[in-house]
């Protein structure tokens, strides 16, 4: 796996997994509760949204900033062979709502993995990040039963690790005194125009921090929390370890420039209601 492509979720190719497998609670994320195993209402048989379109108006904000980064269609089309929960009956259902998280939190890790590659200052430990991007792989591809016992937790702090040392060198090519707000309570900051090349917000809570134009190039911000953050006209080039479900969940513009491997939420650009 060299590149993002098979990391990004095709519902075409799934089972609606994250719409029956997962739990959510009613909030400003969901209009209602649903506990994991039992199908959102509005999941159609042909196992695609029936509000797709008008999820925010619904109040089913969450759905819009999930990414099961393609998780789903491995589940489905590799893992249970096609088969889908409707028709291979209910043990078979349950094993594929057992796997989907485990195979969901692995290709979070490809994800992060495969943009180790890609990042030039990391040349010293692309060796590394090789032997564990095919580690991580082929647990993905292993039989449901060896995937319940997987332990996750354990294989995701070997890659931390290296994860921890691109950081560091990547930053270390950035000029300049940068930042270290690793796990910082910033909600609420007014961090407008914000110098924070190179910074360290590396599980930050930025919810609802207003980062217009703010300076974020070279910025590792994995696992930072970046609901309704203000992110517009912001620079997040070179910005790394950055998902899609993070930039799902923040408020951005036309102006907020991004790192090629991330799109621009649609909701950015339409008006604020």
């Amino acid at each position: 796996m060299q590149d993002h492509t098979a990391l990004r979720g095709d519902c075409g190719s799934c089972f609606g997994l994250c719409c029956v497998a997962l739990p959510f609670a009613a909030s400003a994320d969901f209009a209602v509760d649903k506990p994991a195993g039992r199908p959102c209402s509005n999941l159609q048989d042909d196992h695609r949204c029936g509000i797709h379109a008008r999820l925010r108006q619904k109040g089913f904000t969450g759905c819009t900033v999930y990414d099961c980064f393609g998780a789903g269609q491995k589940v489905s089309q590799v893992t249970f062979g096609g088969l889908d929960w409707r028709t291979g009956g209910r043990e078979h259902a349950r094993r594929m709502f057992d796997v989907f998280p485990v195979v969901r939190q692995l290709h979070e890790l490809l994800w992060y993995l495969t943009e180790v590659l890609t990042l030039p200052a990391a040349r010293p430990v692309h060796a590394d990040a090789r032997r564990l991007l095919a580690e991580t792989d082929e647990l993905t591809l292993r039989i449901p039963e060896e995937l319940g016992e997987l332990d996750v937790a354990a294989h995701r702090q070997e890659v931390n690790v290296l994860l921890l040392r691109t950081s560091e060198l990547v930053r270390a090519g950035i000029r300049g005194k940068k930042k270290d707000r690793r796990g910082a309570d910033l909600m609420g900051a007014r961090l407008k125009g914000a110098d924070l090349r190179g910074a360290n917000l590396r599980g930050a809570y930025l919810i609802a921090a207003d980062l217009t134009g703010a300076d974020l190039r070279g910025a590792d911000l994995i696992g930072a929390d970046l609901r309704d953050t203000d992110l517009t006209d912001a620079d997040l080039t070179g910005a790394f370890f950055l998902t899609q479900p993070q930039l799902n969940a923040a408020r951005g513009s036309a102006g907020t420039r991004l790192p090629e491997r991330v799109t621009r939420p649609g909701h950015w650009t339409q008006p604020r209601s």
